[in-house]
């Protein structure tokens, strides 16, 4: 099994990866200024849900039992909690825009902000707690809400569902 640090690190770089590709598609001609298409809007709300189901994962799994085995953690597991709060908020705020006839660019802007934040979040939750998270030993689906795949990309996946 993959020691679940590493298998956090690789989730990480997919959600980015996805990130970069939907923000990508939102500057391909049209995007910036036109209506979402329903291919975008997919991908968007795929990319929101599973990112929300990693944050509930960590919540509910990997951080409860890193706070058992290193009460230490305690307030740097507080702080990533609290990021997922807000994360979860921009999440609400851009399926909002989805739903109503937002534009691309309007969208793009959110995407950005969530961008920047989750670089931020990533990247301390990555230095703060892999290591003590590889010394955990469980189910990387269960603790940490959701595995990159292994093939496509979620436009792909979401136009097929």
């Amino acid at each position: 099994m993959t020691a679940l640090g590493t298998q956090l690190i690789e989730i990480h770089h997919w959600l980015r990866e996805e990130l970069a590709r939907l923000r990508a598609s939102l500057d391909a001609p049209g995007g910036g200024t036109a209506a979402l298409t329903r291919e975008l809007r997919a991908h968007c709300a795929g990319f929101c849900a599973a990112l929300d189901r990693h944050h509930t994962g960590e919540d509910g799994g990997a951080f409860q039992a890193l706070a058992e085995q290193a009460p230490e953690l305690g307030p740097v597991l507080a702080e990533l909690r609290a990021d997922h709060r807000v994360v979860a908020d921009l999440l609400r705020r851009i399926d909002a825009l989805l739903a109503g006839a937002a534009d691309g660019r309007t969208v793009r802007a959110e995407l950005d902000g969530l961008a920047a934040l989750l670089e931020s979040h990533f990247g301390y939750e990555e230095r703060k707690i892999v290591a003590a998270l590889n010394r955990l030993a469980g189910d990387p689906v269960e603790l940490l809400g959701v595995t990159p795949p292994g093939n496509g990309d979620l436009l792909e996946r979401t136009e097929t569902a």
